[in-house]
């Protein structure tokens, strides 16, 4: 037979055990909430923010090509830094949910590695939510070695729900050293 005082300590362990339970839990919950949370608290501070891809690329919005547009994509290139930048193409002309590739050529003209970032933007900015991106070298941060060269590619579409009134957008990127570390 139990004694009142085993029967306490087992009660004791009992309540011991599901607070520890619950603590292991909230901290799995933390540890799991953490990325994002770091990645708002970045977003909101301005702080080491990069080009997100787009959200649907397995599933684009419309996989319908509208033959009735025709669009015409113009590339333009900022180098903010020791480099050459430049598209290899000036346009493209491309019909509303059909594919087009593109590529930009980048120079590192100095004789030490470069960690560099290159940010888009569009023109007129109403057409930024409707320029798709699969692939883009902007989505991370690239390392150009002394004087190497570098072709990037761009694939994206144009979402058919484009503004008719849209005829003519501007791609534009700024390339830019990130943190001005030398090797």
């Amino acid at each position: 037979m139990e004694n009142s005082g085993q029967k306490r300590k087992r009660s004791l362990n009992a309540q011991m055990l599901g607070k520890l339970l619950v603590v292991a839990v909230l901290m799995f919950g933390f540890g799991y909430a953490l990325v994002p949370i770091y990645q708002k608290i970045c977003e909101i501070t301005g702080i080491n923010i990069l080009t997100p891809r787009d959200v649907k690329i397995d599933e684009p919005e419309n996989t319908q090509i509208d033959k009735s547009r025709l669009i015409t994509i113009e590339f333009d290139a900022n180098a903010q830094g020791p480099w050459r930048f430049r598209p290899t193409t000036n346009s493209v002309q491309v019909h509303p949910g059909e594919m087009a590739h593109v590529v930009y050529e980048v120079v590192n003209t100095q004789s030490r590695n470069i960690d560099a970032q290159a940010i888009p933007s569009y023109a007129p900015a109403q057409a930024g939510p409707h320029f798709k991106k699969l692939e883009c070298f902007c989505f991370k941060q690239q390392t150009l070695g002394p004087n190497e060269a570098k072709q990037m590619p761009v694939a994206f579409y144009i979402d058919p729900a484009l503004p008719k009134d849209v005829k003519t957008i501007t791609l534009s990127y700024t390339f830019f050293e990130i943190g001005g570390k030398t090797k």
